[in-house]
């Protein structure tokens, strides 16, 4: 079982670790005594993260790096710095990400999107490949890659955050399989829902819809997933239940299989049919 990951003595490495879901998931391993490191290009989050849980964990190896995760020299030195202080690396969590808009007249606003959200994961497996691959006892060792619905079913609005996280889909299935007979490595794909972080940074935030979920449900979720074994961790919110996820894909895939105009979910002659395909309506 690939949850016997969180035990007191492992060690977790998380980009994007001092918000939102990566501290969330850091949280949960701090609570089951196991030691961290986050990754996060917010220095003043990485210091305010690391400052409260060596208080509320003071028996813990808790340590944090600013750094970008879209320069592969920063992993470089990250991992020279992080094997010294903590000599393994159990549970590899790569999710950070940026979600800046798309504009087809600016390739820059594409480059820098897969940069962080594609190559900063390639490059944090890269860096770790031979250490989480490996083990000398039958402890597993796990890697979670951060993906997102968007990357799957490719709504219009943001085709460069879409491609990116299309990208990680893609690498993550990849990399699941190339360890297929690894017994003690084991890889999974978390796809958020809807969820809250409280990161907004609007005035005018009111706090969490009714309809998302919080960051912590998100790594719950996560953990329950990774105790079935499962390697897609496609979590509902409190609009999309797995039942709607699982039509709103089946949909999407129906467009190549069916030949329909790509993104036929979001064109008007389109539109009921979908609905009627996956609502019932």
């Amino acid at each position: 079982m690939s949850t016997s990951v969180f035990k007191p003595g492992k060690v977790a490495l998380i980009s994007g670790g001092a918000s939102g879901i990566g501290r969330a998931i850091a949280d949960l391993c701090l609570s089951k005594g196991m030691n961290v490191a986050i990754v996060d290009s917010n220095i003043a989050a990485t210091k305010a993260f690391v400052a409260s849980s060596k208080q509320k964990y003071p028996s813990a190896t808790i340590d944090g790096y600013q750094e970008d995760t879209s320069n592969p020299r920063a992993w470089s030195l990250l991992k020279k710095d992080f094997i010294k202080r903590f000599h393994r690396i159990d549970f590899l969590v790569l999710n950070a990400a940026i979600h800046t808009k798309s504009d087809w007249k600016d390739p820059t606003s594409f480059t820098k999107t897969i940069d962080v959200n594609y190559f900063g994961y390639l490059y944090g497996i890269s860096s770790f490949f031979d250490e989480i691959s490996t083990s000398t006892s039958e402890d597993p060792k796990v890697i979670v890659l951060t993906g997102s619905k968007q990357g799957i079913t490719n709504p219009p609005g943001n085709p460069a955050y879409n491609a990116s996280k299309a990208a990680v889909k893609s690498i993550a299935e990849s990399l699941h399989f190339d360890l297929r007979d690894n017994a003690t490595t084991h890889v999974h794909l978390l796809v958020p829902g809807w969820t809250y972080t409280g990161m907004t940074g609007s005035a005018g935030d009111k706090g969490k819809p009714d309809g998302a979920w919080t960051a912590e449900q998100v790594a719950e979720y996560l953990v329950q997933k990774m105790e079935k074994e499962e390697f897609y961790v496609i979590c509902p919110d409190n609009e999309v239940d797995e039942a709607t996820d699982k039509k709103r894909m089946a949909w999407g895939a129906g467009d190549v299989i069916e030949r329909r105009p790509p993104l036929s979910r979001w064109r008007d002659d389109w539109k009921e049919k979908a609905a009627a395909e996956i609502y019932g309506a």
